[in-house]
């Protein structure tokens, strides 16, 4: 019998550069989806799937998720003299009762695998997600929840995969695998020149690991980019432990991009209940004009 997941890992240090000047003053992850920000969706995503530990990788000028995840006793005083008992409740359960939030700075920007490993100190050796909020999967259920269950079937380690344009596979980290065992990760490469990679099947932001990870973690050194490689971590578990690639269920959205983000804007918008008919409305104007 497997560990359940109980910790999740959010690296936010990155200075999301591609969307200055919004991001000058602001992290990416609270550039919000409809009235959401993208790290709110993240949290949620992996609360449903189990996690009551919620750890924050964090750098310089990302106070505003601390805070966003803080009890604000005037805000909800406020609303509450007023009688806006929705928009109360609405900010009120951004975290249960029951699950913690920690936030770990990370010194340098020293890659993704160095963010995790930063979080070593409040996950342990259980199993763990780590939730890139960037990429934002639209789903009737959760990306993580999916490996969650995927996970309990056969153990070891599992990461989201999606098929990629050969072209692209020089921004993903690219998988082959055994598909005679459960999709079993035989080889994964950092960012492959496409006539280089073994597959277009390219790792998205999310990963359930093994404890294990750590280890690997401390003594791959640099690479790619002279940075601690999550995937280098990875590839380093593969003869120790087995790792699984796993199709998710559900449409996936670049937010780190700007194509991306106005596509998530777009879609979520269009599913609200409060903007959604309205919304498609003024699409079919704007369209049609």
């Amino acid at each position: 019998m497997v560990n359940k997941v109980r910790a999740a890992v959010f690296p936010v240090a990155g200075r999301g550069t591609r969307f200055l000047p919004a991001t000058k003053a602001s992290p990416k992850e609270m550039l919000p989806i409809v009235d959401k920000p993208l790290i709110q969706y993240a949290v949620e995503e992996a609360i449903a799937a189990g996690a009551r530990k919620l750890i924050f990788v964090t750098g310089a000028s990302k106070r505003a998720i601390e805070d966003h995840f803080d009890t604000d006793a005037e805000l909800e005083q406020a609303l509450t003299d007023s009688g806006k008992h929705d928009l109360l409740q609405s900010i009120q359960g951004i975290v249960p009762n029951g699950v913690s939030c920690i936030y770990i700075r990370q010194g340098k920007p020293l890659g993704l695998g160095h963010a995790v490993l930063c979080a070593r100190p409040a996950v342990g050796n259980e199993p763990f997600f780590v939730h890139l909020a960037d990429d934002l999967i639209a789903g009737s259920t959760g990306c993580l929840s999916q490996m969650a269950r995927e996970y309990e079937d056969h153990g070891g380690s599992v990461v989201a995969v999606e098929n990629v344009p050969p072209e692209s596979t020089s921004s993903y980290g690219i998988v082959a695998v055994d598909t005679s065992n459960r999709s079993r990760i035989t080889q994964i490469v950092e960012k492959p020149k496409p006539a280089d990679a073994p597959s277009n099947s390219a790792v998205v932001g999310r990963y359930l690991l093994s404890g294990e990870i750590f280890d690997k973690l401390e003594t791959i050194g640099e690479g790619a980019g002279g940075e601690i490689q999550l995937t280098d971590g990875i590839a380093a578990l593969l003869d120790k432990s087995p790792v699984y690639a796993y199709s998710f269920e559900g449409v996936r959205y670049d937010c780190g991009s700007k194509l991306g983000y106005l596509q998530a804007t777009v879609a979520y918008g269009l599913s609200h209940p409060e903007t959604g008919d309205q919304f498609r409305e003024h699409l079919r104007k704007v369209l049609a004009d």
